[in-house]
């Protein structure tokens, strides 16, 4: 379950670092500051360093799928490739 606190911006103003360290201690998820009572800002912690690595690497993981059949090492073509004589573009 998510903890989410909301706090005014005067009290935000007052306590700024040490609502940044329960954000950094992960002692809250998320952080409402509101002014005049509606929302102006939402403080969330960074995510952790093995979710930052998870969204970059591997982020598509799953979305292929290749038949149990095929053969990822089997050429695709028994023409020669343009490549093959050191010519990139035909």
């Amino acid at each position: 379950m998510a903890k989410i606190q909301t706090i005014n911006a005067t009290e935000f103003k007052a306590k700024c670092l040490e609502i940044l360290d329960r954000l950094s201690a992960r002692e809250v998820d998320q952080i409402v500051v509101t002014k005049r009572g509606k929302p102006v800002a939402v403080l969330t912690p960074p995510p952790s360093e093995d979710a930052a690595i998870r969204s970059i690497h591997g982020f598509m993981r799953g979305s292929v799928a290749v038949p149990p059949d095929f053969d990822l090492t089997e050429p695709v073509s028994a023409e020669a490739f343009i490549a093959d004589s050191g010519d990139l573009h035909g």
